[in-house]
């Protein structure tokens, strides 16, 4: 996607911001200027920035090329960022609309008391725009468009909603005889549990025939731009994919550098810099100006004595140390879990029977697969009674004669009370076969009783599991408060597991904690929480998850055999059935 457009915007807005402030005449016609002639231009500006050709454009000096420069290199220009606090504007988010200068925004302040683009979207809809001067039907129609396209983009999307959209877009363009390489890139890449558009990367000698296929694709809903190497589209469910096209030779250094994070990015840029060579999405160069390395990641990594670094952990952790040192972890594999340990059924808030849980569980090559319907108090999930408890069980284990050698195992997913009991007494717990304990109410404690009330729930020597730790549903509801510290310390002493919950609005325990809790030797339990046969998949989420926080197949739990499992499960009710002294801590 060609970006003249834009940039001629951006320089737009800044010179009717300097009108505004009142500046000098001559700075703000030199802003004017170079927006003109770089919308002007035949070339794409991001190339001539690439070959330090900007103070080449005509009206474009050394102080608005390096302005350019910094905003097509980060996306966002410090000196604009600072003149939209300093002008007396109400309105200033509408200057993120294409087509709303200050100017503009200034008016729909003063007429309609606009302060943000959603009112400017219900404005548009409203035809109330039109009426005012300086605008008109096509443009409050394009205004429209715009705000409610920014207001999609501006929305986290789940990680569980992009990477299917991004999977089916790069299966389509392997295709593409033309495509040598291609890859999703950015967060999308990283596994992180949030992203925003889509950025998918190709190597292609053909860069045409690719971004053909692309704009053509049966899920194109409208073609967003059309360049030569950068067309963005607009997919039937409103998702914005964006594609960049390279040449072979640099798909490895792109790949590097479009994958992120920023952070690591830098980290690594300043030990290039050390050696006195220069990294860029172009390659790895020396400090004669010769590329080194550009066609692979590994190759960039290997000349600087590093190990490839997986793309979850690149976000400057230690995970660049640890490549120097060649410490880093082996991540777990998918392919690496031998069960799941958190689903569902239709006994509560699930949709499909047992039985069809346990086939599907089956059919994903699973040895086990622990079944954990909600404690009572949950009526909104008709949890399940002692009585209904029991009866279940025996149903469990007919199927297991049945599905023998799979084992089904019966747990609960148990709700923690405010005061930190449980839902079912001690002697229901110990008929289990694994308890989970998780908050599902009173989320709104104080940190110090939340800590106290999940503190006091790990304390009960049924315990195995602690489930979704933060309470959090992302896009939708915050973490509750609480010290997980503490609770990560209280998990370490009892020697209880710590769930990563699959489920895509939750991805709980976060990345960075499933890290600190393998720091202090806490066994990670990745599940699904599947509440229906096709949510077993979830469990691609939570490992995702796990692999952020650097988590080996060591340190999950279900990642041993369904032996190896009910002799960790025996150990452990033994280990908290001791005295408090006597307890040692064990690892795999």
């Amino acid at each position: 996607m060609r970006r003249n457009e834009e940039v001629a915007l951006l320089l737009e807005n800044i010179a009717e911001l300097l009108k505004i402030k009142n500046e000098n005449p001559y700075r703000i016609r030199a802003y004017e200027t170079a927006a003109q002639n770089i919308r002007a231009l035949e070339e794409d500006i991001a190339e001539l920035a690439a070959r330090g050709k900007l103070d080449e454009i005509p009206g474009v000096g050394q102080a608005i090329a390096a302005k350019i420069q910094e905003y097509l290199e980060t996306g966002r220009l410090q000196f604009y960022e600072e003149l939209k606090r300093e002008v007396p504007i109400q309105a200033v988010d509408l200057l993120e609309v294409p087509g709303i200068g200050p100017a503009r925004a200034h008016l729909l302040y003063e007429k309609l008391g606009i302060t943000t683009i959603q009112q400017l979207l219900e404005a548009a809809q409203a035809h109330k725009l039109c009426k005012l001067p300086g605008f008109g039907e096509k443009l409050e129609e394009r205004i429209a468009r715009e705000a409610a396209r920014l207001m999609q983009r501006t929305k986290r999307l789940l990680l569980g909603v992009a990477l299917p959209v991004a999977e089916a877009v790069v299966e389509a363009l392997r295709q593409v005889p033309a495509v040598r390489e291609i890859d999703p890139a950015g967060s999308l890449r990283r596994m992180k549990e949030t992203i925003g558009d889509i950025d998918i990367l190709v190597g292609s000698e053909r860069p045409q025939e690719v971004v053909d296929t692309f704009i053509r694709l049966p899920m194109v809903k409208e073609v967003l731009a059309v360049g030569p190497t950068r067309p963005s589209i607009l997919t039937r469910e409103d998702l914005q994919v964006d594609l960049r096209v390279v040449h072979p030779d640099e798909y490895g250094s792109a790949l590097l550098y479009f994958t992120g994070s920023k952070e690591h990015n830098i980290a690594l840029r300043t030990l290039v810099q050390e050696r006195g060579w220069k990294l860029s999405e172009y390659g790895l160069f020396d400090e004669s100006g010769e590329r080194l390395a550009s066609r692979t990641e590994h190759e960039i990594y290997a000349l600087l004595g590093m190990d490839w670094i997986p793309p979850e952990l690149r976000e400057n952790r230690g995970e660049i140390q640890a490549a120097l040192a060649h410490r880093l972890p082996k991540l777990v594999e998918q392919r690496e879990i031998r069960g799941d340990l958190h689903a569902h059924t239709d006994w509560s808030d699930g949709h499909d029977s047992l039985e069809r849980m346990v086939q599907a569980a089956v059919a994903r090559g699973y040895e086990y697969l622990v079944i954990s319907d909600h404690s009572p108090s949950l009526t909104v999930a008709r949890g399940l009674t002692p009585e209904r408890l029991r009866e279940q069980r025996r149903l469990i284990d007919e199927l297991n004669e049945r599905y023998a050698p799979f084992r089904i195992l019966q747990g609960a997913e148990v709700n923690i009370h405010p005061d930190g009991s449980l839902d079912y007494p001690d002697e229901v717990l110990a008929e289990l076969d694994v308890v989970i304990v998780s908050v599902h109410s009173a989320f709104d404690m104080p940190s110090e009783r939340m800590t106290e009330r999940v503190v006091r729930a790990l304390s009960n020597p049924h315990v195995d599991i602690l489930g979704h730790p933060t309470g959090r549903l992302l896009n939708a509801r915050l973490p509750y408060e609480i010290d997980l510290d503490a609770v990560l310390d209280a998990a370490a002493e009892y020697g209880v597991a710590i769930e990563v919950n699959g489920q895509p609005d939750r991805l709980d325990l976060p990345d960075i904690w499933v890290q600190r809790a393998i720091a202090r030797g806490i066994v990670i339990a990745c599940t699904s929480d599947a509440h229906s046969t096709r949510q077993l998949d979830n469990m691609r989420w939570s490992v995702a998850t796990a692999r952020r926080g650097w988590a080996e197949a060591r340190h999950v739990l279900n990642t041993r055999s369904h032996g190896e499992l009910v002799a960790w499960l025996a150990e452990h009710r033994e280990r908290r059935a001791r005295p408090l002294g006597s307890r040692c801590r064990t690892t795999r």
